[in-house]
Formats: C-alpha cells, structure tokens, sequence
C-alpha cells in the first residue's frame, strides 16, 4: 500500500462512519436497528451497488471475531453485577440447555420444512440461536424494562457464545461427527476453562491496575481493553472459550474500582462502535444480493420456526422452574434479538468448505435482516402489551480513581442524578466519617463553598476531600444518603474511628441490601468520580 492508496483509504473510511454516526441518530428517532443500516451501507458498496468486489468470508471472520471481542468487552465494563448476579444461573441456563432446546427444534423445522439434511438444519440450528450482544446491549438499553429482565438478557447475550461457536465449528468440520456425549463433555470443559480464564485475569487485572499508578489517564483504558484482549487470547490458546473469558473478565474488570470507570468505559464504547460499523460494513461487502433469490423462502421458514417456536419453547422449559411469570417468559422469548454473530458465524462454513455453505450464508442473511427488523422496533410494543413495568432508570454509579503519590488523599467527585434522596439533605447531614469533607459545590455552572447548613440539590456536583483512611467509608456513606436520605444508617454511624469500622462492617446493605433506616428503592444514584491525591 502506498501513501496515495493510504489517503483515499481513509477518505473512504471517514466518510463511512461519518455517515453511520447519522445512522444512529435516524435509528433512534425511527426505532430502526442500526445494523440493518449498516449492513445497508456494506450492500450499496459492494458488487450490487457501488461495484467493490469484496468476497474473502476468511477475512471477514477473522474482523468479525475480533470486532465481537470489543463488543462483549464494552457490555461487560457496563454490565452492573449487582444487577445480573440474581440471574445468572437463569441466564447460564438459558444460554446452554435453552441453546440446545433452539438448535435442535430449528433444525428440525429446517429439515422438515425446507428439506436440508440433517447435518446442514443442524449447522442452521447452531448459528442462529446465539443471541447478539451488540444488538440485545443496545437495544434493551433503549427499553424500559425491569433490571432482572434486562440483566438476564444481557446476561444471556454474554454468554451463548461460547457454546453456539463450539457447536458451529463442530457441525462445519468436514468428516463425521463426534458422538454427542463428546460435544457436551467438550463445551462443558471449554466453558469451565474460559470461565476460569476470565475470572483470573479480571481479579489480577483489577487489582494490579489499582495499585499501579501511570503517567496519564489515557493509559488506563489501553491497560484494562488489553487485558480483556488477554483473556480472549488466553482462553483460546488454552482451546477454552474465549468468548466466555472476554465476557467474565470484563464483568469483573467493569465492576471493580478502576481507576478513571467512566473514561476506561467511555472508550470502550467508542471501540464497540466502530467494531459494530465496520463488521456489518464488511459482512454487507460479502453479500450478494442477486444470489439471494433462492435463500429468501428458506429464510423465512426458518426464522418464523426459530422466534416463534424454537426461541419460545426453550425459554419456557428453562425459565419455568425458575418460575418467571408468564408475561415475561413471553417478553425473553421476543426479545432474543439476532444480530452479526449468526451473520458471522455463517461465515465458518464458508472458510471450513462445508456442504451448501453458500446457500446456508444467504439463508442466515435473510433470516437476520428480516426478524431483527421485525423484532427490534416492536419490542417496547410487545412490553406494553404485556403490562410489564417500566424498570427502575436510575444513572449507575461512576466511580473514578487517580492515583498520584504524594498528599495521600483522595478527591471524590459526586454528582446528584435526578431522584436521588440526597438532594434536599444539608451538608451537616451527610454525617461523613472524620478525616472527610465537602470542599465545593458546583450549582448551574457556579461553584461556591458550602458551610454546614447549605442544602444539597438534584444536578448539583461535590467535591469531596478524604484521607487515604476513610475514602472507602465515605464513599459508602455517600451511597448510603442517596439510597436512605438523611436518617441512612443513623444508628450505625457516628464520629471517630469506630463509626468507619461499622460502616465497612455494612458494606453489604449499601450494595443491594438496604439498612435498617434506608429501606426505600432508589431512583437514581450519585455518580462519584474518585481520585486520589496521595
């Protein structure tokens, strides 16, 4: 590649996501998936539109895979455990047995419907019942649902990966297949050790990115995609699922007190974004539309087969003993939304020389275009319908640390989300451990310092002053106001340092549980920016 060649590359480039960048605001306002805009763009640049001849499926798979890292690395970081940790034996459930219950009823409406044999319905079967993290972490993000459907969702999304690419890359091989029991002992073996995997790199990881203190901020989002890019890696050298090391890892990482959460999490979803653009790009490039024709009547039948039977049946034989009402059974069933992982994973029949491997890419194509454009906008429709309840919108809690070397302190930036039962509160109220105190209050772009009567207000930012001692209980008391108000923990806190040794004792109540006084559901927490001066 020269220079020249370099330019127009990147014109082109630019002006591809400058125009997807339009595209999410279009999807937004019309409830059309975003994907299917870029998979647009791919199509009007390829050999039916624009005339680029692009046809490596090799390639594609290799971007595509690595696009779907930083996807599941972005919905990690911003997946809240305290929200999925309820769910995740229904989510691990679902994205396994319920995977299983997909596979085999598609496959079984493909071979006596469409007329694939056996092995070809099953190789269907695998590749569309994975759920797309990209689609479901955008979408439901979109959605006001209740946090445990959400959080099995994305749960879900996370983590059916794992076994659909084991089972895809098992059922694309050429020769015979191994008996089942070997499948089954194989994605058991490669989950525990992915699942192994990512745990022991996001626990080192957090701990070692806290402890280390680098030269610039920019350096900690490098240093935390790095190590879920570890976890992928290690993962698959180990032949485990690097998928499933990527998503727990991530998990870990994203709920730890990283320093700079919310810059690591902000560049993380800028990644996921251009991953998203440039894999639909690219699987658009791949598409033929004028060899389509055939595929489009096998699409439907299969996909009206696998959202309306199969998806259905396996969340009804897999949520039922975890008695998930009805209504949002019906809810799971709809919103198990695909995306580019099916597009992808259609991919592996191509590069392995698999029987019908042409036919079978275009029948995915169509199947995902059709029911993501069919789904996707009607969901908050279908929630309506169903009378499930708008889910609890409060702002997540951002926590950012960075670590210099000489004041020994910490700096803690709160922000006072909209509901939050702090607002209302005066500063002498807070009741802060000794050795903590509010330094500023920034009101409507004006900053002023606060004396001990000053009332608090929605929208308004602290500053926070702490020794190195005391900054994690007064974090922790901070929680504590805007979940319980001004009487939190009265009995439990006081001045000195016993106060702070029961408030670390109480951890626990301010993460899920709440204390005695603070009873009351929270409807929007403070965000805490933290960083520390010593």
């Amino acid at each position: 590649m020269t220079v020249d060649h370099l330019n127009t590359l990147l014109l082109e480039s630019a002006v591809i996501l400058l125009f997807a960048v339009v595209a999410v605001r279009i999807s937004t306002r019309s409830g059309l998936p975003s994907l299917l805009i870029y998979l647009g763009i791919g199509v009007a640049l390829g050999q039916n539109g624009i005339g680029i001849s692009f046809n490596n499926a090799e390639l594609t798979q290799v971007l595509g895979y690595a696009a779907l890292v930083v996807i599941l690395a972005e919905g990690g970081l911003k997946t809240s455990w305290r929200s999925i940790r309820p769910v995740v034996p229904a989510a691990a459930v679902l994205a396994t047995l319920g995977v299983a219950v997909s596979v085999f009823v598609t496959a079984a409406g493909a071979h006596w419907l469409v007329g694939l044999e056996w092995r070809t319905a099953l190789l269907l079967g695998a590749i569309v019942s994975s759920t797309d993290a990209a689609a479901v972490f955008s979408v439901l993000r979109m959605v006001p649902l209740p946090k445990r459907l959400t959080g099995l969702l994305e749960a879900e999304s996370g983590f059916n990966d794992a076994p659909v690419v084991i089972l895809v890359v098992a059922f694309a091989a050429t020769g015979e297949l191994d008996p089942w029991y070997v499948l089954v002992g194989t994605i058991i073996v490669e989950l525990v050790v992915g699942g192994a995997v990512g745990y022991a790199v996001g626990k080192l990881g957090a701990y070692a990115v806290r402890r280390v203190a680098l030269p610039s901020s920019g350096l900690y989002p490098i240093a935390v995609l790095a190590l879920i890019v570890l976890a992928y890696a290690g993962g698959s050298l180990l032949h485990a699922s690097g998928f499933l090391a990527t998503y727990v890892a991530s998990v870990i990482l994203g709920n730890s007190k990283l320093p700079h959460g919310p810059a690591v999490r902000g560049f993380a979803d800028g990644l996921a974004w251009i991953g998203q653009i440039g894999m639909f790009v690219v699987l658009g490039l791949l598409v033929t539309p004028t060899s389509m024709g055939a595929a489009v009547v096998p699409g439907l039948v299969a996909g009206a087969v696998l959202v309306f039977v199969a998806r259905p049946l396996s969340v009804l034989l897999t949520m039922t003993p975890f008695r998930i009402p009805w209504q949002e059974q019906a809810l799971l069933s709809w919103a198990g939304l695909r995306g580019a992982v099916p597009i992808v994973l259609a991919t592996i029949p191509l590069v392995s020389g698999a029987t019908d491997a042409q036919q079978l890419f275009n029948v995915v194509f169509i199947l995902v275009v059709v029911f993501t454009l069919l789904q996707g906008p009607t969901l908050p429709l279908v929630a309506r319908w169903l009378r499930i309840g708008e889910g609890d919108i409060g702002q997540d809690l951002g926590i950012e640390s960075a670590p210099l070397e000489k004041l020994h302190g910490h700096l803690l930036s709160v922000h006072l989300a909209p509901g939050s039962r702090m607002s209302g509160v005066e500063v002498s109220e807070l009741r802060m451990p000794k050795g903590a105190a509010v330094t500023l209050v920034v009101r409507e772009g004006s900053s002023f310092v606060p004396d001990r009567t000053t009332v608090l207000r929605e929208g308004d930012e602290l500053l926070v002053v702490t020794t190195d001692e005391v900054s994690e209980a007064a974090e922790r008391r901070l929680r504590a106001v805007d979940r319980g108000g001004k009487l939190a923990g009265w009995l439990e806190h006081a001045e000195g340092p016993s106060a702070v040794s029961r408030t670390s004792r109480r951890a626990p109540s301010l993460a899920g549980k709440p204390s005695a006084a603070g009873k009351a559901p929270t409807a929007g927490k403070p965000s805490i920016a933290r960083k520390k001066t010593g």
